[in-house]
């Protein structure tokens, strides 16, 4: 490994330790840096323990210069940014402030905007433990400032991507432009389980294919091969810049491209130098090395060419073409695994045990799937021929989506995991070690090394979650509803479990796994109502989750999920009662009270959703009010029999913020501080609706909205007085309701 790679090496994992502020991981660095330096020659140590420093430094210097600008955002309550995605009344998004580097969460109530424009944004300012969210807040937009072309080239590829592919179009979107906004949950719980993850991200892997696939192209055509490699550079960034130059291509498009250019001149160097090379993004910007993608990016290359050296020495490379490319191939996704399960262990709470032998399989289809898809892209102003490319390439997707179903349906594809800080690091030693064991001759050491990091990770317990307070936790199940109650001693009251589909539900792929990832045991299971994006996955979380009771209307449905559901309570001896107004439980402290439907109220209907039950939840002074999928009729049963117990802070909006639900008399009623709707990305019902996002968020009614199709999985915490909301990366305080409902 060239020196450049161990200083460079050396100034990252100052950057990791400055950031963390932790006094012992500044310590363990420098003392990392200095014995790489041992390694490579004692004359670097000092070269390796300044680089360290000047990570350290650079890092603390970030700090302070991301916190004197988010404190004159604080100050002021406006902004000038860059919006990180489309802003609309009831919309949370994250954007970017100008002139420095930092990033703030905005609750947008008025105006609108692209993603990539440039705006400006007042609101109510606070502070929470990752930044400055801006809630309340009104957008305005110079006419001049709409988003760059970079954004609108990749805005229009995603709606040629949509009229081309048809209903392959969120996985090519993925594939292609780097948009997962519309991939459904089961799908990418399915992809992280089977330890596909890395195929719905742009990466080296995708930027390479299309570059061999377009070398190849050009030889077949007679082209020279100096020629085909310029021309092959100048086709990797026409693509990188089709599709919005998204950070992680631009940098594998600039490592794959320094590649080609050395061998175009003749002049081979260092695999590690290249990936140095992309690595040193941090270098110019010191904030990156926190992203995921960014360190995916790094340590995903690594590993693979750790593999690389290892099969060498193995002998591999003289083994016959298939068994040779089929043994490296399980050698590289081995070595990757686990080289990258920290980072992927705590970014998505799990690990894949499968990822190997999935990765086999699913190499060559995506391979082949890649370059057709971009090239129905390119041709889709000619509709006829894009569609032929797309029904071609219809049978690859959905091979690489049958991969990805099958491999995690296996018992132990993978195993949720919820590292502590402590765990964390000490993985992090492991896969390091297990790396260097790779690439090294003297590999003795360093797997000696790993196997001790290994052991004692085996036996640290899982960090406990946050004691004494109620939690509540609207699961992202995509176009469902999924709501968890966790209370301040670790038991469960799980509010409705999603939808099914065909060979699968979202109990088994998202509720079930979110549950046990934390513990505790479930004491009550409530159905909202019998429609299947509620009741789908009810079936398999009685079955494993097995609570105490099962509390529904009792109204029929006719979803095959709500007969499966009454079946298997019966089978594990789940206690099923029907739902009374006026029933009441109390579990650890939290109320939880029963105001609709009423039997004589059902009796003449044949909607479930006017059946929907409706629970008030209170903890202290906090209250909830779930609505279901209850819609007009329903409150204004509730507002002539139940109209002084409406009233809450919290309001998870009746069906999915449909204009069937949430009239404003309803909502003057409940005069909610947050609303939260539970909606799928891109659903086909177009919810929820514009109207009442904006009765929502009007001064009004002064909710702040938050909603799973922008921000995913939704954590609201509270002591009975204060709330605390955690969702996208951010954690913030809500403002007690004389603020909430100020102006600015």
């Amino acid at each position: 490994m060239p020196l450049v790679a161990w200083a460079l090496g050396a100034y990252i994992a100052g950057l990791y330790a400055g950031f963390s502020a932790a006094p012992l991981l500044i310590g363990v660095a420098l003392a990392a840096s200095a014995l790489a330096g041992v390694i490579h020659a004692r004359t670097a140590i000092a070269g390796l323990v300044a680089a360290c420093l000047a990570g350290v430094f650079m890092a603390q210097a970030a700090v302070r210069a991301d916190a004197n600008c988010l404190r004159a955002v604080q100050e002021t309550g406006s902004a000038d940014v860059v919006l990180q995605g489309d802003a609309s009344p009831g919309a949370f998004v994250r954007a970017g402030v100008d002139g420095c580097g930092a990033t703030i969460s905005i609750s947008i109530v008025s105006g609108e905007a692209m993603e990539g424009s440039h705006a400006t944004v007042h609101g109510i300012a606070l502070r929470g433990d990752r930044g400055v969210v801006l809630q309340h807040a009104s957008i305005a937009m110079a006419s001049a400032n709409r988003p760059g072309l970079l954004n609108r080239l990749r805005a229009a590829a995603g709606h040629a991507i949509d009229d081309t592919f048809g209903s392959d179009a969120p996985l090519v979107r993925a594939l292609l432009i780097a948009d997962r906004h519309e991939i459904a949950p089961e799908v990418r719980d399915r992809f992280a389980a089977a330890g596909l993850a890395h195929i719905l991200a742009i990466a080296g892997l995708h930027i390479g294919i299309i570059g061999l696939a377009f070398s190849i192209l050009l030889e077949l055509l007679g082209v020279s091969r100096r020629t085909s490699s310029i021309a092959t550079i100048g086709a990797i960034v026409v693509y990188v810049a089709i599709i919005g130059a998204p950070v992680p291509a631009v940098r594998s498009a600039t490592m794959l491209s320094v590649l080609l250019a050395t061998r175009l001149m003749q002049r081979p160097t260092s695999r590690w130098a290249i990936v140095a090379l992309g690595a040193a993004h941090a270098v110019l910007d010191a904030r990156v090395v926190l992203e995921v993608g960014y360190q995916l990016s790094v340590v995903g290359v690594s590993p693979m060419i750790a593999a690389g050296m290892l099969g060498r020495r193995l002998g591999l490379h003289r083994w016959r073409p298939f068994p040779k490319a089929a043994a490296l191939t399980l050698l590289g996704t081995t070595v990757a695994t686990i080289g990258s399960a920290p980072i992927v262990a705590l970014a998505f709470g799990r690990v894949s045990l499968i990822a190997p032998l999935s990765n086999l399989v699913a190499t060559p289809l995506i391979a082949l799937a890649q370059p057709m898809i971009l090239a129905g892209l390119l041709v889709s102003p000619i509709a006829p021929v894009a569609h032929y490319i797309a029904d071609a390439a219809h049978p690859l997707l959905a091979g690489l989506n049958g991969v990805a179903t099958l491999s995690a349906s296996i018992p132990w594809a993978s195993v949720g995991v919820a590292p502590s800080a402590a765990a964390a690091v000490i993985a992090a030693a492991m896969s390091a070690c297990v790396i260097v064991a790779c690439a090294s001759r003297e590999w003795r050491r360093p797997a000696t090394l790993a196997a001790v990091a290994a052991t004692t990770l085996a036996w640290l317990p899982f960090a406990p979650s946050r004691a004494g307070l109620f939690e509540i936790h609207m699961i992202d199940v995509g176009q469902g509803d999924a709501i968890a109650l966790h209370t301040p001693h670790g038991h469960w009251i799980v509010v409705d479990a999603g939808r099914a589909w065909r060979g699968g539900d979202a109990g088994r792929s998202t509720v079930v796994p979110y549950i046990g990832l934390r513990g505790g045991d479930v004491d009550e299971f409530i159905l909202s109502h019998p429609h299947t994006d509620h009741v789908g996955g009810a079936a398999t979380v009685l079955q494993v989750l097995r609570p105490r009771i099962y509390v529904d209307a009792g109204f029929p449905g006719p979803a095959e999920s709500y007969r499966a559901s009454l079946s298997a309570a019966r089978d594990v001896g789940v206690r099923w009662q029907r739902a009374h107004p006026g029933d009441t439980a109390t579990i650890d402290g939290v109320s939880l009270r029963i105001l609709a439907p009423d039997s004589a109220w059902t009796a003449h209907l044949v909607d479930p959703n006017l059946a929907s039950v409706i629970v008030l939840v209170q903890y202290g002074a906090v209250r909830m009010l779930m609505m279901g999928d209850a819609e007009r009729p329903e409150e204004e049963w509730l507002l002539a029999h139940e109209r002084d117990a409406l009233h809450a802070d919290i309001l998870k909006v009746g069906h999915h913020g449909s204009s069937t639900s949430s009239s404003p008399e309803f909502l003057t009623a409940v005069t909610p501080r947050l609303a939260l709707v539970s909606v799928g990305a891109g659903n086909s019902y177009h919810l929820p609706t514009p109207s009442v996002m904006h009765r929502l968020a009007a001064q009004g009614a002064g909710a702040q909205v938050l909603r799973t199709d922008h921000l995913g999985t939704i954590v609201v915490r509270t002591d009975g007085d204060r709330i605390l909301i955690d969702a996208a990366g951010d954690e913030w305080e809500l403002p007690p309701r004389s603020n909430s409902l100020g102006t600015r």
